[in-house]
């Protein structure tokens, strides 16, 4: 038997002669202060096994190594079977070269209807509400 079933079964026996005493006498404190120890004990013996158990987890788990996908962008390449250098996804590169513009004009874009208002520029700063009190009224 290893060192470690022995410590538990010890300490186990301990703890329930330990609780036996302290169920027949609770009033006395000598026996309460006894099973504190042997409940403290089992404790540690019971945290030494815990331990044991995960360095078992680590080993299995060392024993079958979680292998490493490929990146991403690799998977595409080899795919995809280009050799123009291009590291551009698919949907850029896919149809007569225009870059995926067909059916669009090359002049200005036309507004959605925003009310005439302009899209872009610089936004005005909002307005400041005028403050309640007398202020300069010394």
């Amino acid at each position: 038997m290893d060192e470690i079933g022995q410590r538990l079964r010890d300490a186990a026996d301990a703890c329930v002669s330990s609780y036996e005493a302290w169920a027949g006498d609770k009033k006395n404190v000598a026996v309460r202060e006894r099973l504190q120890e042997t409940v403290h004990e089992l404790r540690k013996v019971c945290a030494r096994l815990e331990i044991e158990v995960a360095l078992s987890e680590r080993e299995q788990m060392s024993q079958r190594p979680i292998p490493v996908p490929p990146h991403r962008s690799s998977k595409r390449r080899d795919e995809a079977g280009s050799d123009d250098g291009s590291d551009l996804p698919g949907f850029i590169t896919e149809g007569n070269g225009n870059g995926g513009d067909e059916g669009r004009s090359s002049g200005p874009r036309q507004s959605r209807g925003g009310g005439g208002r302009s899209g872009g520029g610089a936004r005005r700063p909002a307005r400041r509400a005028p403050q309640g009190g007398a202020e300069g009224n010394e």
